[in-house]
């Protein structure tokens, strides 16, 4: 399975030059936890209701925050036709939170044109259907076995 099936393809997007107010009204409107910051179809950044709550402490008006400000800029991205289950690819993608430090990821094309976003919830759940998929076969296989 690709990536790029892994999660939601509309991704609710800002621009670099909007507010945190603008932020949090779409985290309510679109009932998510990040936004992906664009500039033209491309994704120049990323602000996660982490990202917000962080602002609190040292802004008197969080809410005029500008985006740019407050995203973590150059995110790091997965390629919507990477693999995502291959155990090769599942480590890789593992890194990459590792890495990064990171529980979301803007999905692009070859052109580097964003198409989707894929979390870690989306792989966790992905992994677990496929397990329980290994889960049914084992206990046809073997009858005798219990959890």
């Amino acid at each position: 399975m690709p990536v790029g099936e892994l999660g939601p393809e509309d991704v609710v997007t800002v621009q670099p030059d909007d507010d945190l107010e603008t932020v949090a009204e779409r985290f309510a409107e679109e009932n998510v936890g990040a936004v992906v910051v664009t500039e033209g179809e491309e994704p120049v950044g990323i602000v996660t209701d982490r990202d917000v709550a962080l602002a609190i402490p040292n802004n008197d008006d969080v809410g005029s925050v500008s985006v740019e400000d407050a995203m973590t800029a150059d995110p790091a991205t997965l390629r919507e036709d990477d693999a995502a289950i291959e155990v090769s690819r599942a480590i890789e993608v593992s890194r990459a939170i590792e890495e990064y430090n990171a529980r979301r990821f803007p999905v692009v094309d070859d052109d580097g044109t964003l198409t989707g976003i894929v979390t870690l919830d989306d792989l966790v759940a992905t992994i677990g259907e496929q397990l329980d998929n290994v889960s049914e076969t084992i206990e046809v296989q073997s009858p005798d076995y219990s959890p």
